[in-house]
């Protein structure tokens, strides 16, 4: 009767766990960018993560909208095999300086849409690169993105973060920004003195007359033991 009830009751937890499981796998599998933090200021390359959450179609098309609110001056796309990348810009409602050059619009939308074959098929994922920068003077950087699939579902990625911390529903990818280090880059070591020069050498030396030392203890010490062996050996 124990093992009984013992068997019953693992197997109750066990599917309890497989259920739970079930419900917080596709919570995971959402569009993302790797890495997820940068500098700002700085410049970076980024991966959009694509799964795909569907048993029976294929992701087709990936539209990844950049802030218009914290422009992006130079924004590159690494082209991907059997997919076709369409950057569209706008006008900024208030120009940003880059490296000293004043710019009036930005890439604000990034569209990849797959040949046929090419698609992101069930239980498979791709990759999207971006070169992206300089990075603006802002905590972070929310994608809002949506994905389509072959049977017109359309997925929206565009939940912010919440101000608890907890996921939302459907999250953005997110690209955190750290504030650039005030530290200034460290001196260069200077060249050793002439002192340093000279304790080094006379280490250098010490070690030296230290090995020609232990080999001539060693030659005496065979030399000893020879001797020694001549002088026990009796005579005839």
């Amino acid at each position: 009767m124990k093992q009984t009830a013992l068997r019953r009751a693992a197997t109750v937890s066990a599917v309890a766990a497989a259920f739970v499981l079930g419900l917080a796998g596709p919570a995971a599998a959402h569009v993302t960018v790797n890495p997820s933090t940068a500098t700002q200021g700085g410049y970076t390359k980024v991966a959009f993560r694509v799964p795909n959450e569907s048993d029976t179609a294929s992701t087709t098309k990936l539209e990844v909208n950049l802030p218009a609110e914290s422009p992006i001056g130079s924004v590159s796309v690494k082209p991907v095999p059997g997919w076709t990348a369409v950057a569209e810009k706008s006008k900024l409602a208030t120009p940003v300086k880059v490296h000293d050059s004043e710019i009036t619009e930005a890439v604000t939308k990034i569209t990849w849409t797959a040949a046929a074959g090419s698609e992101i098929k069930p239980g498979t994922f791709q990759e999207f690169d971006v070169s992206l920068g300089p990075l603006p003077a802002t905590d972070q950087i929310v994608f809002k993105a949506l994905q389509t699939y072959s049977d017109g579902a359309v997925v929206r990625w565009i939940d912010e973060p919440t101000t608890d911390g907890t996921e939302p529903e459907s999250p953005a990818p997110v690209l955190k920004l750290a504030g650039a280090s005030a530290a200034t880059p460290s001196a260069a070591a200077p060249a050793p003195t002439t002192e340093a020069a000279a304790e080094e050498g006379d280490s250098g030396n010490g070690t030296a007359f230290g090995i020609a030392g232990l080999v001539a203890g060693l030659a005496g010490l065979i030399l000893g033991l020879l001797a020694y062996r001549k002088a026990a050996t009796p005579r005839p």
